[in-house]
């Protein structure tokens, strides 16, 4: 139709998209429509939603209860300033109510549009307090390879994924990167202990050479999303505690992803037994319905930040900070995830759709399969025995991909690993055709 040429036409001449090239967007999807964990283009043909759009669409897609809120809060107060000296009563019931759901050290949230400026937040945060504390010179972050906070200039340099970096350096200085805890690929230097206290004592290792006294924080998701859904050992994050209260260092929970039920857990740190001294939030706060993300910190922090003379406060702040129509979509996708038992619903189905995929460990070219709660990973192959990846050349993923799009699965995939999210509502049987697609599509590539 001409209409279609017309629409690609004005997005090419109109519209720069994230990680933007022309040769990746040739045979771009134009959505129009979503209902539960399907997703439409403008042809009518239908998709699975693999990935929740973007990791976020935890409630699924055309929750008409998320319309209304926002709908009715915009008629009574779309937007006001939260700027000190002034709030409003979806602020104030969100901060409430996100105490209740939080880590029991948490109680005290500020409020952002979106991931990376939650970690922005969360890097002056520590910043703020070390000065206020008397200890000026821990400013530096130490983060992991394979890790994804977001792409502004400081959360760009925390995240450990290099394709990020390179047209847009120099990085900001006082960035440390350690290895991920990878289990399929981790190397353990020192068998006498486990991978997972190998993979921790990476992090004591680099506070050593940087010296304690320079690093003010340590950010890590409990599951890494972007680099490819990586789940850590059962024991690596209590170590990572233990480290960061031995040494003054900030633990910074990035949660944008595994926040709000996607792990089958509120938040991914409860599966570890430990609490973040920062958690940082997002997506699935407001199921994407519309922008918001934000930070909480915990009581010792608050308390600095509340005692600090007036000269030294904490100057941060964002124009959309504590959006009266964002915190109300806040709080009725919250309520539509309690009444509807979608995180432990996420644990159940959760476990079936990682038992489905696991079956496909058989077929040639899968390496591992991973995951937790409404999250997963398959990664590809060139050989089982030795882990080696395909040649880049060979655009594996790429081509598994398509296989994927054209039978009615649309999902993200990661150099040669697919990524899994979708809806926590998602039925059981769709979740069923979904890993038959990943297998039929996988079958095609590598036979």
């Amino acid at each position: 139709m001409l209409i279609d040429h017309d629409l690609i036409e004005s997005d090419h001449a109109h519209v720069l998209h994230p990680l933007y090239h022309p040769s990746a967007h040739q045979a771009m999807k134009l959505w129009v429509r979503g209902q539960g964990a399907i997703v439409t283009d403008m042809h009518g043909q239908e998709f699975i939603d693999g990935l929740s759009g973007l990791w976020n669409v935890n409630v699924g897609h055309g929750r008409e209860e998320l319309a209304r809120a926002a709908y009715e809060q915009m008629q009574q107060l779309a937007y006001y300033s939260s700027y000190v000296g002034s709030s409003n009563l979806p602020t104030i019931k969100l901060g409430e109510k996100l105490a209740e759901l939080m880590y029991p050290s948490i109680n005290t949230f500020f409020f952002t549009s979106g991931g990376a400026e939650s970690t922005e937040s969360s890097f002056k945060t520590a910043r703020f307090y070390w000065k206020a504390v008397g200890k000026p010179d821990k400013v530096k972050f130490i983060s992991r390879i394979k890790g994804y906070h977001g792409v502004t200039m400081a959360a760009m340099s925390a995240t450990g994924l290099p394709a990020y970096w390179p047209m847009f350096e120099p990085r900001v200085p006082g960035f440390v990167h350690i290895d991920s805890p990878y289990p399929y690929r981790f190397v353990n230097p020192n068998p006498e202990v486990s991978d997972g206290i190998a993979a921790a004592n990476l992090l004591e290792a680099a506070l050593l050479r940087e010296g304690p006294e320079t690093v003010a924080g340590f950010i890590a998701e409990p599951i890494q999303g972007a680099g490819g859904v990586i789940v850590p050992q059962d024991d690596y994050f209590q170590r990572i505690r233990e480290i960061c209260d031995t040494y003054e260092v900030l633990l910074i929970a990035d949660e944008v992803i595994t926040g709000f039920g996607r792990t089958g857990r509120w938040f991914g740190l409860e599966d570890y037994g430990i609490e973040p001294d920062i958690i940082q939030f997002a997506k699935g706060i407001t199921s994407g319905y519309v922008p918001l993300g934000g930070i909480g910190v915990n009581d010792t922090i608050r308390d600095v930040i509340e005692t600090v003379p007036g000269e030294k406060r904490w100057m941060h702040a964002f124009t959309y900070s504590g959006h009266p129509t964002s915190c109300a979509v806040a709080l009725a996708n919250l309520d539509l995830i309690e009444r509807e038992g979608l995180v432990a619903r996420a644990a159940e189905v959760g476990a079936h759709m990682n038992n489905a995929l696991n079956e496909l460990g058989t077929l040639a070219g899968v390496g591992n399969v991973r995951g937790k709660g409404m999250m997963a990973a398959v990664e590809l192959v060139a050989d089982k025995a030795t882990k080696a990846p395909f040649p880049p050349a060979e655009n594996v993923g790429g081509r598994v991909q398509k296989e994927m799009t054209s039978r009615g699965l649309f999902t993200r995939v990661v150099g040669d690993t697919i990524c899994i999210a979708p809806p926590l509502v998602t039925p059981v049987e769709t979740i069923d055709r979904m890993v038959t697609i990943i297998g039929e599509s996988i079958t095609a590539v590598c036979q």
